[in-house]
């Protein structure tokens, strides 16, 4: 028989477990150290207990000593503190996975208490190393950094790392957790979970300042998801969130601190840095997005490009993803989250000037970090952008005021002053509200639920400039983490995501003239070729190539989102709900009074959400599934409201939203049924389009002249498009019968000086254009003229197509506005103060088109300047012929033939005549040829009229325009007397005195009945006069023809 193995004591197991765990031996034995040279003869620990008397045994009792001098010691080829004490935990794991094979339960039990002891101490001896690096003798230890990482980073974050890598093929063409350092099971879970703070935070900052500097400049095509995971494991522990929030770099202090140091030196700031989206130079991180993906991308193939957008995407959601994982942790934990909020409200208040106009991009934060930072913060909105938004009564307005977190004293209001919002604070002591101020309670439970609750705002100042502070007493407002989140989300909005589609429209506009200006250049090279203008071409040629890198990295990240787009359309219906609700829900009219509350909101509240819905209309799919109705009855109400919105541009814009939602060609039923059936529209939309049309002339701007043309252009498509809806072309039809002496008449006269001057620059400028074509087709004189001349000469030529191609499109508008309107419109434009006008414009349109210098305008491609003589003569003889129709007084041919600049009777027959050539309908051509009929005989009436007046005396001539009145009325101010309907037509356009420039409207015209009076005797005396010479002719001629008679028979 086999000899059996002897049984071993449970004192032998636990020295032979202990040996292995630690490596150590206390008997010399050359074999074992030879086998393993890491195994280390402890001699002095050794002899000392061989005098204490006690056997060469490792013991549970022993093990802290063993320890101690196994780290002091100096050992060659010993393994450094650090990695051996990983080590020493690593295999007290794998010792405690062989005994739970034991049979023996007692001593099982007892050899796994062993081993977590051993783990204990190997974890705590780990932190007393980390902490004080010097006190254990390293020896002749090697670097035991393993891993990718410098080595100045903390011998713990490669184990940290180790322990959030996935081990599968990450976003960047890596592999993650390439590491060969690997973390014990539980090692980081015992080092962080039960320790004192103490001891651990030392450790913790180090790490964050070492994860800090390992994504700093990386952008998002770099490995920034290791050390994104390996923040957001450390925070998961309560110690870990206390420490980050109380490092000295969580929100840095220093004196010279702004936006951009912010985003550098933060801890968070790197991590919020990672992006897809160019910045400066100096600032530029690795590698480059635009150069690797985008480089030569009109020569890659769509696929290429798509692959490309794709990995931006994905990496960024992922990016979306940790930030607020982070985030949301930081938040559920009640001793961390008035921090997070300080730190995203300094971040906010130090990028505040991000708004303006011109970026300081030295100070403020990169586009980068607010386009990541309105992602994360859309994500903490979600919970309460359900389709009902059930929550938003917890949004309280004055937290805008009263708030301290959030420094909004700069911001532009909707309509109020400063001055206006402080006497409205001052009646109401903000210190009385509750409510929605106060903590409500269930907040662990509204925590679980992604919505953190908040108190800390203090009412100690307002959010308007000039706002004296509301309270000096100390005490401390409290506003639910729903109102706190909605306005920090509107303002990373703005400054963020909002920001960088007014960058993405610069890089397109700045394309836009790059490539103008090449083909100018191009042009001038092949005029006159020099090395000067090759140089000049190539680095034009250089600056389209990183412009078009820029725009593409701006769609990769932005607007090939549709659900980061999608989420910010929620938030935005939650805005103008939300301040819907502040003037008393969706109901028209407006009251006559606008509430403080909605008055004192910040303006770009109302322009961001407009921005984006018209950014949204151009992305595919990106308002599929996003109710309009909310948004179009906002915009309804609003305007055509300067009473509620005092910015006219503001309210412009909400045009251009609904010019891009309007139905173009098929499948645009969804579009359709938004404004053919929705019920505001139909009762509204078309007056206040009107409206807005008249309010746009006068802005405030210094630029309001050529603002409005691109505004009325964008109104004047949408109200063709509603004259084809039935519903709206009547509401139209009604109003210019209810309005006919208001609004619609001021619309028409706009309407009218638009035509005007448009039609009449572009004809002027096709005449200089032509003189400059003539020049350049002149090769040999061109020829002689310097380099510089002719190169000025080109690029005037091409700025002077581009401005005819403009205003003759916004031409071209408003006169086929004025065509189909006549046809069934025609009252407002016969009215006394308005016929002369628009004869004077027609026959001045008929005179330029039919008159002797119509061939001067004769162009070789009249297509490219929008240049349509044809359609433009068929337009303005067709307003013609439909007034005519509508004219039951006969006012029109009088009006025509008193027009001294323009009329010409010669004009009618000449228009007749290319009409039967162009192919013009012949009830047309018969119609205004009959029209031209009574119209020169109205003249020949006139001229009789006008010689029998003889000499008008001064009084009874109006003063501007040297005409007899008819109707006199005198100016309050001025104390002028004019003819009634010159002053109306004046007052069409501006409301003011033409003599002194006071104030004026219609109704404060005073009649003066006595002169109109005597005006009447005059002509009745005139008349008279005229009878009796004629009478008094006749019988000169009678007695005359008498007398020849009578000499005759004689």
């Amino acid at each position: 028989m086999a000899t059996q193995k002897p049984q071993r004591s449970p004192e032998e197991i636990e020295d032979i477990i202990l040996r292995k765990i630690f490596l150590v031996t206390l008997t010399e034995n050359p074999a074992v150290t030879a086998s393993d040279q890491r195994v280390v003869y402890l001699e002095m620990t050794a002899a000392e207990m061989l005098s204490e008397g006690k056997s060469l045994r490792l013991s549970r009792d022993l093990m802290e000593r063993v320890l101690i001098d196994r780290l002091s010691g100096d050992f060659p080829n010993a393994e450094p503190p650090f990695e051996y004490l990983v080590g020493c935990y690593r295999r007290a794991h794998e010792e405690s996975k062989k005994i739970s094979n034991m049979k023996d339960k007692t001593v099982r039990a007892e050899m796994e208490s062993v081993t977590r002891q051993a783990k204990k101490l190997s974890v705590s001896y780990c932190r007393i190393h980390l902490g004080n690096p010097d006190l254990f003798n390293s020896g002749n230890s090697v670097n035991t950094n393993s891993s990718n990482w410098p080595s100045s980073h903390s011998p713990l974050l490669p184990l940290v790392i180790s322990e959030v890598s996935t081990g599968v093929i990450d976003g960047f063409g890596g592999i993650e957790g390439g590491s060969r350092v690997q973390c014990p099971p539980g090692f980081l879970e015992e080092f962080f979970r039960d320790s004192d703070f103490d001891s651990l935070d030392p450790i913790l900052k180090g790490l964050y300042e070492d994860l800090r500097g390992s994504v700093l400049k990386v952008s998002a095509l770099g490995n920034f998801q290791q050390p994104l995971r390996a923040l957001l494991f450390l925070v998961s522990f309560p110690a870990g969130a206390k420490s980050l929030v109380t490092h000295r770099w969580w929100i840095p202090k220093e004196i010279y601190m702004n936006g951009r140091a912010i985003e550098m030196t933060s801890i968070l700031g790197p991590f919020f840095h990672v992006s897809a989206l160019p910045d400066r130079t100096i600032f530029k991180s690795q590698p480059d997005v635009g150069q690797q993906c985008f480089s030569e991308a009109s020569s890659r193939r769509p696929a290429d490009l798509l692959s490309s957008f794709t990995t931006i995407r994905t990496v960024t959601n992922n990016l979306y993803d940790g930030l607020g994982k982070l985030l949301m942790s930081l938040l559920k934990n009640s001793e961390t989250r008035e921090n997070l909020l300080e730190y995203l409200a300094e971040v906010i208040n130090k990028n505040s000037s991000r708004a303006h106009i011109q970026v300081d991009h030295l100070s403020c934060a990169s586009s980068g970090m607010f386009v990541n930072l309105s992602a994360v913060m859309l994500q903490l909105c979600e919970p309460f952008l359900d389709a009902n938004l059930s929550k938003r009564g917890k949004i309280d307005p004055k937290y805008v005021f009263c708030s301290n977190r959030l420094d909004m004293k700069e911001l532009t209001a909707l309509h109020a002053t400063s001055e206006e919002v402080a006497q409205w604070i001052d009646k109401d002591n903000p210190l009385k509200t509750d409510g929605s101020r106060q903590r409500v309670d269930g907040e662990d439970r509204l925590l679980q639920s992604h919505e953190a609750t908040t108190s800390g705002s203090s009412a100690s100042g307002l959010a308007l400039h000039n706002v004296k502070p509301l309270s000096s007493s100390g005490q401390k407002t409290k506003y639910h983490f729903i109102c706190e989140c909605f306005f920090m989300t509107a303002r990373v909005l703005n400054l963020g995501l909002l920001k960088a589609f007014s960058d993405y429209k610069h890089v397109v506009q700045d394309i836009s003239r790059f490539e103008d200006t090449l083909s100018t250049l191009k042009a001038m090279q092949g005029q006159a070729p020099g090395p000067q203008l090759q140089r000049e071409i190539s680095q034009l040629e250089k600056e389209i190539e990183l412009n078009n890198q820029e725009k593409f990295c701006y769609e990769a990240q932005i607007f090939r989102d549709e659900a980061l787009i999608q989420r910010a359309l929620s938030f935005y219906r939650l805005m103008i709900i939300w301040l819907v609700d502040l003037v008393g829900g969706f109901k028209m009219p407006l009251p006559s009074t606008c509430p403080m509350e909605f008055a004192c909101m910040p303006e770009h509240f109302v322009e961001d959400a407009m921005e984006l819905l018209i950014y949204g209309a151009r992305i595919p799919k990106a308002l599929d599934g996003i109710p309009l109705d909310d948004f179009l009855n906002f915009i309804i109400m609003f305007m055509a409201s300067p009473n509620y919105i005092k910015n006219p541009y503001l309210r412009a814009k909400m045009v251009e939203v609904l010019n891009c939602w309007m139905p173009r060609g098929s499948g645009s039923s969804a579009m359709s049924t938004l404004f053919e059936g929705h019920q505001l529209a139909l009762e509204h939309l078309v007056r206040n389009l009107l409206k807005l049309y008249v309010d746009i002339e006068f802005t405030g701007s210094h630029t309001q002249f050529y603002d409005k043309f691109n505004i009325r252009h964008n109104i004047a498509e949408l109200l063709e498009y509603l004259w084809q809806v039935p519903s709206h072309c009547n509401a139209w039809r009604q109003i210019a019968k209810e309005e006919e002496k208001g609004v619609y008449l001021n619309f028409l006269n706009f309407l009218i000086n638009d035509s005007i001057y448009l039609l009449d620059e572009s004809l002027n400028k096709i005449l200089e254009l032509k003189e400059i074509e003539a020049q350049m087709l002149n090769t040999a004189e061109w020829e002689r003229r310097p380099a510089q001349e002719r190169q000025e000469r080109t690029r005037l030529f091409h700025s002077q197509e581009n401005i005819i191609r403009i205003d003759m499109k916004l031409a071209n508008e408003d006169v086929s506005m004025l065509a189909f309107t006549s046809e069934q419109i025609t009252a407002p434009f016969l009215l006394p103060e308005m016929v002369e006008r628009v004869a004077n414009m027609l026959n001045y349109f008929l005179l330029q088109l039919v008159g002797p210098q119509r061939k001067s305008l004769s162009l070789k491609d009249p297509e490219k300047y929008e240049f349509h003589p044809r359609k433009l003569l068929k337009q303005i003889v067709r307003i013609y012929v439909h007034l005519a129709r509508g004219d039951k007084n006969n006012v029109f041919p009088i009006a025509i033939s008193s027009d001294g600049r323009s009329y010409n009777d010669q004009l009618f027959s000449a228009a007749a005549e290319i009409l039967w050539r162009i192919g013009e309908d012949v009830r047309v051509i018969q119609d205004f040829t009959g029209l031209g009929a009574k119209v020169k005989a109205a003249a020949s009436e006139a001229m009789d009229a006008e010689a029998a007046l003889g000499d008008i005396p001064d009084e009874f001539l109006d003063p501007i325009q040297y005409t007899l009145m008819k109707d006199p009325v005198i100016l309050p101010s001025s104390r002028m007397t004019v003819d009634r309907p010159v002053i109306q037509r004046h007052l069409l356009s501006d409301n003011t005195d033409p003599f002194n420039r006071s104030h004026l409207t219609v109704d404060m015209l005073i009649p003066d009945h006595e002169l109109k009076l005597r005006i009447e005797e005059f002509i009745r005396s005139q008349e008279l006069r005229r009878h009796a010479d004629n009478s008094n002719m006749q019988r000169s001629k009678a007695t005359i023809q008498t007398t020849h008679e009578e000499m005759l028979i004689d």
